[in-house]
């Protein structure tokens, strides 16, 4: 099947994606000289339009919030991952059709068994929206059918309630600040400082302390709640672990080709936020 060479990432705002830094390293390993990865800003109002506007010349779309649950009555086809967890992040054109797929939840099983999490006892989610929608198909894809999660607003948590019921989960709504659970595998899900200086100092400081912590913030890196649960003893993944491993699974259903080059894709990552977090470009 003869594909389209052009992919790119959408979102509101989009200008600090990682995800062209770490696709444009994919071609470049593979050898896909023609292949272009470019940043979009684009907004739900946007998303109809520009879907519509892609021909066959595109092979495939990232998407971040918000579109990831805004896409999905503008697809053709939608994997029955992406269903449960009620978005997806990923677009590929085939066949003039429109796939949606969700790697959010492969990237972020990797990106933990990487380090070592297979088999948590239990975990804490922070955040109910749309990461930590997949961060639950995470958990029960590593054996967990219950989880914690910690919400600013329980009225506001029927989205990942209603995943849960699709996965087959149960999920206990806590106050955001409550107490983790000894041992868990605590997954922030909030946007960078909305759990770092609380979380850091009552949730991971004082006992009792998680077993590993996956923090979704990539940059600035580290934050204060990866510092204070490294102090702790504790594992930990980080933001950029999770793009990495999702971009390389989106790499390989926009390309067709397997496997994504991990290693070319990580080191062109790590040059991009090192270079980014020198005084000129904070």
């Amino acid at each position: 099947m003869t594909r389209g060479n052009k992919a790119a990432v959408l979102g509101s705002p989009i200008a600090h994606s990682l995800s062209p830094v770490l696709h444009r390293a994919a071609y470049d390993a593979l050898g896909l000289d023609d292949w272009t990865y470019t940043a979009i800003e684009c907004d739900e109002a946007g998303l109809p339009g520009l879907i519509a506007s892609c021909d066959r010349g595109w092979a495939g779309l990232s998407l971040t919030m918000p579109l990831k649950r805004a896409v999905l009555p503008l697809l053709d086809r939608t994997e029955p991952l992406a269903t449960q967890v009620g978005g997806a992040n990923t677009v590929v054109f085939a066949g003039g059709a429109r796939h949606g797929y969700n790697t959010d939840v492969p990237g972020m099983v990797a990106a933990l068994a990487e380090a070592g999490v297979t088999a948590p006892a239990s975990a804490t989610i922070l955040g109910a929206g749309a990461t930590a929608c997949a961060a639950l198909a995470a958990l029960r894809d590593t054996g967990l059918t219950t989880a914690v999660a910690q919400v600013r607003d329980k009225a506001r948590a029927g989205g990942l309630l209603a995943t849960a019921g699709r996965l087959g989960m149960t999920v206990e709504l806590r106050p955001f600040g409550s107490a983790v659970r000894s041992g868990d595998l605590l997954i922030s899900t909030v946007p960078a400082g909305a759990a770092d200086l609380f979380y850091a100092e009552r949730a991971v400081v004082a006992p009792p302390a998680p077993a590993a912590v996956l923090d979704v913030v990539y940059h600035p890196w580290p934050t204060p709640l990866a510092l204070a649960a490294a102090r702790s003893g504790a594992i930990v993944v980080s933001g950029f672990d999770l793009l990495l491993h999702q971009a390389a699974c989106q790499v390989e259903l926009m390309t067709g080709l397997q496997p994504a080059p991990l290693e070319p894709m990580r080191a062109a990552g790590q040059a991009e936020l090192t270079r980014r977090s020198q005084p000129a470009h904070r």
